[in-house]
């Protein structure tokens, strides 16, 4: 486990060179948890060498696990990772199940945690702030909150989070450029900021017009050379690379998965399953997608994979 001070400088400097992954939560043909399996998809995701590793969270669902699950998914996650890449776990619900879940992620060295949105009710500004007041007081983890659903901040209240000394960043899930270029503006320089709406692709490159340049990567968990070929033209300023990336391959997953709620989960467990790796259906509430969507999905994938494949031969041949 890192200080507060480390983790943010290593998250700024790796996000620079790689995504964020975010992985998935298997579950076995009876609906429990399948350690061995999360321990092979973890073994994959680290494989393709992302900036960090973000289990159990909203791609992990996190909202359908207990906390003795919790508790041992993300001590099988850190002796994965060992020390490779850094970790940051979910938690949330009130303040009061939050700081459980972040025990049991301190108990199990994680490295830092992302405060998920509160659930269901709306509440004000102050309120928020004190939520994360409530937590950060109750962990030793440097913390990153997420801005999402019922939960958006003003640069005021974002100023006042700052100055908490273990929160170290936002995660954005509104794409909201004007609110997050006035709430950049309100905080110190080294706060950090990530690229959270769902399939985060798509946005990156007007985040990056912000300054904002690291992002979640739902993609990463089932076809992490898909996105390490978007990351790598994205960075490189290969326009043409990116263009027909999300002509041919992420617009069309945001198509279908736009198409019913909950499917920024299950497509991506989906799809991973149509890789061939054993991670199991979605818990409820979220529901699987229906053998028609699974054809389609089937033929989005090919013809990323396809893309990329062609993309690669022809640098090998230019070379």
């Amino acid at each position: 486990m890192v200080g507060t001070t480390d983790l943010a400088a290593a998250l700024r400097d790796r996000s620079q060179r790689a995504v964020l992954s975010f992985p998935l939560t298997p579950f076995d043909s009876g609906g429990e948890v399948d350690l061995a399996a999360f321990r092979t998809h973890l073994r994959g995701q680290l494989a393709a060498g992302p900036a960090a590793l973000f289990p159990c969270c909203g791609t992990g669902e996190f909202f359908s696990l207990s906390e003795s699950e919790y508790a041992e998914l993300v001590a099988t996650a850190v002796r994965e990772a060992g020390g490779e890449v850094p970790v940051i776990v979910g938690i949330g619900y009130g303040w009061a199940q939050a700081a459980r879940f972040a025990a049991a992620a301190e108990q199990a060295e994680a490295d830092g945690a992302l405060l998920l949105p509160h659930y269901l009710v709306g509440a004000p500004q102050e309120g928020l702030v004190r939520q994360v007041q409530e937590v950060a007081a109750r962990t030793s983890l440097p913390l990153i909150v997420y801005q999402r659903d019922q939960v958006k901040y003003t640069p005021a209240a974002l100023a006042e989070l700052a100055r908490i000394p273990n929160v170290i960043g936002l995660k954005d899930g509104h794409g909201d450029l004007d609110q997050l270029q006035r709430l950049r503006l309100a905080v110190p320089s080294d706060f950090l900021f990530f690229n959270g709406v769902p399939t985060a692709e798509l946005q990156a490159r007007p985040y990056r017009s912000i300054g904002i340049h690291a992002y979640s990567s739902a993609v990463h968990a089932f076809a992490p050379e898909i996105s390490k070929a978007f990351f790598t033209a994205l960075m490189a300023g290969d326009d043409a690379t990116v263009d027909r990336l999300l002509q041919e391959f992420y617009v069309p997953l945001v198509t279908l998965r736009d198409r019913q709620r909950g499917y920024a989960v299950a497509l991506v467990k989906a799809a991973a399953r149509l890789r061939g790796a054993p991670v199991g259906p979605v818990r409820a509430p979220l529901t699987d997608p229906t053998p028609t969507e699974l054809d389609q999905l089937a033929g989005i994938l090919t013809a990323g994979l396809a893309l990329v494949g062609a993309t690669l031969d022809g640098q090998r041949s230019s070379a």
